[in-house]
């Protein structure tokens, strides 16, 4: 069954390459090791159906209509003003307030799209309104975007912890503090970039002004408290936590702020069906084709090839670094999750590497990747919203993934970054 299954790979990869849907080709390779091998084909829906049956994997769409949601109802405005509000009177103000808003927003969407692609928007314009020029501003909304799937809640993170067998909560824990730090060091970045090319800065607000900002702002900035300190407490899980968040964003929408239409929730649910339909066939196909490399040894083959001859982890997670950040230059982060999730993770738990820093490692290196050329969908987002070329934004980016692979580093060298919080709030 191996050579089998070697033999589907190598043509599940040619399919890939000639353009077939990935949702498609995996599909079809279940489909065909299975027929191939001999067994009733009616085990890949089987395993396609239980791969959905699934209680955690709940959160994903309903973050993501919680995100939509968040976007209509002018909370992203108030967010952005805050955090101007708080750091735009330094020089680079807008830099910052553009990191700060993208901590904040983190703890609402749990994605780097909808981060790009919400407060992203209004970020950009007011830099170049300001006289930032748009490569610096499209760059800085990018990078800034990946903290989005870090800081929990993140929807890459349930991904991981439902393919994986994670505790989601113990992920979401992790990637606190790696999202602040990736914060810190564009932050100190953008400080000696500003002082070099002369950025402009506000004028120093009032107490009367900030106080205004935060009012304002209140009741959105209480959502990551309302997520964070629900599932901390033990009060919901993450998939209850994510249904509480989305009415709370409806009930800011409709009745404190009165900014949402709500003519616009079926156009958002449909938005949210769609975008959830996509990530589903991803999660469904790549099951029964984790099924099929597990029935075929490959995860079994692998992990001695590495033990025995990486025996150092540090090493391994080097390798597994180059390899992700390699991957995710040409494919979808989720796709490339799901692929290499049940290949990669029983030799790191061979090698006694922590499920949860390797989590961690996983999802940041992707989350570079949605911003690396020449696929990377967070570059297509901001350059168009910027108004500039990809070529332009491609080159514009270099500079600040520099921050993000510092902090990458940090996590795969010191696992308390990551393993501190759920060790003290969990026992994990």
């Amino acid at each position: 069954m191996t050579e089998l299954m070697l033999t589907i790979l190598v043509v599940w990869l040619a399919a890939l390459m000639l353009g077939l849907p990935m949702f498609a080709s995996m599909g079809l390779a279940a489909f065909a090791f299975v027929a191939l091998a001999g067994m009733p084909v009616d085990i890949v829906p089987q395993k396609i159906a239980q791969s959905v049956n699934s209680f955690p994997l709940l959160a994903a769409p309903l973050f993501v209509l919680m995100g939509n949601i968040m976007n209509s109802a002018g909370i992203t405005d108030r967010i952005f003003a805050f955090a101007t509000a708080c750091v735009g009177w330094v020089r680079g103000g807008l830099c910052h307030a553009n990191i700060l808003a993208s901590v904040i927003f983190a703890g609402m969407s749990g994605s780097a799209v909808a981060d790009a692609g919400g407060v992203g928007s209004l970020e950009i314009r007011a830099m170049k309104n300001e006289g930032y020029d748009a490569e610096t501003a499209a760059a800085i909304t990018a990078a800034s975007a990946t903290i989005g799937p870090i800081i929990p809640p993140s929807l890459p993170m349930v991904i991981y912890g439902v393919s994986a067998d994670v505790s989601i909560g113990g992920l979401f824990l992790a990637g606190v503090l790696p999202g602040l730090l990736m914060a810190l060091t564009l932050a100190a970045m953008v400080s000696v970039v500003a002082i070099r090319r002369d950025m402009p800065k506000h004028a120093f607000p009032g107490f009367r002004d900030f106080w205004i900002a935060y009012r304002r702002a209140h009741w959105a900035l209480m959502t990551p408290v309302i997520l964070f300190g629900g599932m901390m407490a033990g009060i919901m899980t993450p998939t209850e936590a994510a249904a509480v968040a989305t009415v709370y964003a409806l009930i800011l929408g409709l009745f404190v702020y009165r900014e949402f239409d709500i003519r616009e929730l079926p156009k958002l649910v449909v938005d949210t069906v769609e975008t959830t339909g996509t990530v589903l066939a991803l999660v469904m196909t790549a099951a029964a084709m984790a099924w099929c490399l597990s029935i075929a040894r490959i995860p079994q083959l692998v992990t001695p090839l590495f033990a025995d001859n990486l025996g150092n982890p540090l090493l391994f997670l080097l390798i597994v670094n180059l390899l992700l950040l390699f991957i995710g230059c040409f494919m979808e982060a989720l796709a490339a999750m799901l692929i290499l999730i049940p290949i990669l993770t029983p030799v790191a738990a061979t090698l006694g590497i922590d499920p949860i820093q390797f989590g961690l490692i996983f999802v940041l290196n992707l989350m570079i990747g949605t911003i690396t050329p020449p696929v990377g969908v967070v570059l297509f987002i901001t350059s168009k919203i910027a108004g500039i070329s990809f070529e332009a934004m491609s080159r514009a980016i270099v500079p600040w993934l520099i921050p993000l692979l510092v902090v990458l580093a940090a996590i795969s060298l010191w696992p308390p970054l990551t393993t501190a919080l759920p060790n003290y709030f969990l026992g994990q």
